[in-house]
């Protein structure tokens, strides 16, 4: 029997078949991979503070520490914050029959002068009424039964949450647990001639990734109470939710700044007027926390952990919020510092080829 060889065609066709089915596949246990996925995120960056304390006790006592650890550090942040901000959220409500007087008297009335166009005026009560038309129009509660699958579909859907909260601490266990067995099979799995190379970019990938992590969360934190006392000294009721807001959000270049800025200063207008005094303590936080950032914050704990130039940095940002929305922007700065590694070393390699050094030509270019 004659072993004929397989067409390149049908080969090729089935290659494409079998990545596109893999696709289709992963797509659909989505929901399964996701848990997966944040479980070993968290697992990498809780990995460093494990190996330290496995030092001394036994990898599964570490990580239980590291567990009670970051509950106590939660349970102790609640208690202190969450009273501050239930009293600041219920002034924030308060605030509500001024926004919409502020909306009929001015923004209304600067309408009607100037433009075509009039606007509806807007009170609490047809606000409630509105908000209850739309509900009833978009989740169509015109039955009991209706209502009450709507009810039913809200508690499964809490409850799968509720299902991921009480998962996602098991399978990060189980991922430190296992964390350096699981990176010994993967490096025995490397091609030893690529061993060396591919262990090389990978610590370089994990320290700019770990840095720049750290770094970053720590600018997050320290921001956020900068911009926070600021204003709760200035006096602003809302400084905490709009100073911590703005630091959460700094992850974003220049974000952080111009949501927290433009927040501040609605919230001093509806609370002292068009007081300039205020205004311009406001203004003077928020370029005092822009100058931290600058000139202290970043430089001393990331420098130059991503090695982008700002404009990289924008894109990166701009494009990761193109594609995956809100999470691609959380993820394109970390994304980019280890595409950033990979091109550096893609980069060198190349340099060092014949093609760069004019030994060698490709097919397209060679003169025949």
């Amino acid at each position: 029997m004659i072993n004929q060889p397989i067409d390149p065609f049908f080969r090729r066709l089935f290659i494409v078949v079998a990545i596109v089915i893999t696709l289709f596949l992963l797509y659909l246990m989505l929901p399964v991979i996701i848990p997966f996925l944040i479980a070993f995120i968290l697992a990498y960056l809780l990995n460093p503070l494990v190996r330290r304390l496995s030092k001394y006790v036994r990898r599964w006592i570490a990580i239980i520490v590291v567990y009670a650890i970051l509950t106590l550090s939660m349970i102790l942040l609640l208690w202190w914050i969450v009273p501050t901000l239930w009293h600041q959220l219920q002034a924030a409500w308060e605030y509500l029959p001024k926004i919409l007087n502020w909306y009929d008297e001015v923004v209304r009335e600067w309408f009607s002068a100037n433009t075509r166009f009039r606007l509806p005026e807007l009170e609490a009560k047809g606000l409630s009424e509105t908000l209850m038309d739309y509900m009833q129009t978009h989740y169509r509660f015109s039955d009991a039964s209706t209502w009450m699958t709507q009810i039913i579909a809200s508690s499964m859907s809490f409850i799968n949450s509720a299902g991921l909260i009480v998962l996602v601490p098991i399978l990060t266990f189980y991922f430190l647990f296992n964390w350096d067995k699981r990176l010994l099979s993967w490096k025995v799995a490397i091609p030893t001639a690529y061993c060396k190379t591919v262990i090389e970019v990978a610590q370089e990938c994990d320290r700019a990734l770990m840095a720049f992590i750290k770094g970053q969360l720590l600018v997050m934190v320290l921001l956020g109470i900068i911009y926070a006392v600021q204003l709760q000294l200035i006096g602003l009721e809302l400084g905490i939710i709009i100073g911590m807001g703005a630091g959460i959000a700094s992850f974003v270049p220049y974000l952080g700044f111009g949501l927290g800025f433009i927040a501040a200063v609605i919230a001093c207008l509806f609370q002292f007027g068009l007081n300039w005094t205020y205004l311009s303590l406001i203004v003077g936080a928020f370029l005092v926390g822009q100058a931290a950032e600058g000139y202290i914050l970043q430089p001393l704990l990331l420098g130059d952990k991503i090695g982008l130039s700002p404009l990289w940095v924008i894109f990166a940002v701009l494009a990761g919020a193109s594609i995956l929305g809100f999470v691609g922007m959380l993820i394109a700065l970390p994304v980019s510092a280890v595409l950033n590694v990979l091109f550096h070393h893609l980069y060198d390699y190349y340099r060092s080829t014949d093609l760069y050094k004019g030994r060698k030509q490709l097919n397209l270019f060679e003169k025949k």
